[in-house]
C-alpha cells in the first residue's frame, strides 16, 4: 500500500523558479506559481499572448529560447514542462545533480513534489491532492474548500 504525499509548504517569494516550456500545462503551473515567488523565469523560444502580458506586468521574465543546461544554475525550483522527453530528461538529470528541487510534468517519477489544487484567499491557502490517485476527487475537494473560504 502506497502512502499519502505529504504537505509541505515552501516559501518561494525570493526564490528563483523556472519554468522550461510555456505549452498549456506549463501556463497552468506558471500561473499559480506567479502568485508565489517574485523570481519567476520561463524559457520557451515562443508564448503567447497571456505570458507576454504577464511580462509586461512583472509578474515574470521570458527567455525567448530554447533550454540550455547553465539556464537552470542558479534556480531552486525548476518545472520541466516541455513536449520534447529529452529536454525533460536533460532538465531532470541536471537538476538532481546540483540538488534543484525539479517536477517533469510528464513524468511522475521524475517529480521531487507535486503541484496540489490550490485554494487560495488573502493568506490562506490550501493545497489538496489525492495522493496521484484520483484528480477529479482532488478537484472536487478543492471546490468544497473554496466554497467553506
Amino acid at each position: 500500500m502506497s502512502r499519502p504525499y505529504f504537505p509541505m509548504f515552501v516559501d518561494l517569494s525570493d526564490k528563483k523558479v523556472i519554468v522550461v516550456g510555456a505549452g498549456t500545462i506549463a501556463k497552468r503551473r506558471i500561473r499559480v506559481l506567479a502568485e508565489f515567488t517574485d523570481h519567476l523565469v520561463v524559457i520557451a523560444p515562443e508564448v503567447n499572448k497571456e505570458l507576454l502580458d504577464m511580462e509586461a506586468a512583472g509578474q515574470l521574465t521570458i527567455l525567448r529560447k530554447r533550454y540550455e543546461r547553465e539556464d537552470i544554475y542558479d534556480a531552486a525550483v525548476v518545472i520541466a514542462a516541455t513536449n520534447d522527453t529529452k529536454t525533460n530528461n536533460d532538465i531532470y538529470s541536471a537538476c538532481k545533480c546540483l540538488g534543484i528541487q525539479v517536477n517533469v510534468c510528464s513524468d511522475k517519477n521524475k517529480c521531487d513534489f507535486f503541484f496540489p489544487g490550490i485554494v487560495k484567499k488573502d493568506h490562506v491557502v490550501v493545497g489538496v491532492t489525492a495522493s496521484g490517485k484520483d484528480r477529479k476527487e482532488a478537484k472536487t475537494a478543492a471546490g468544497k474548500i473554496k466554497e467553506i473560504l
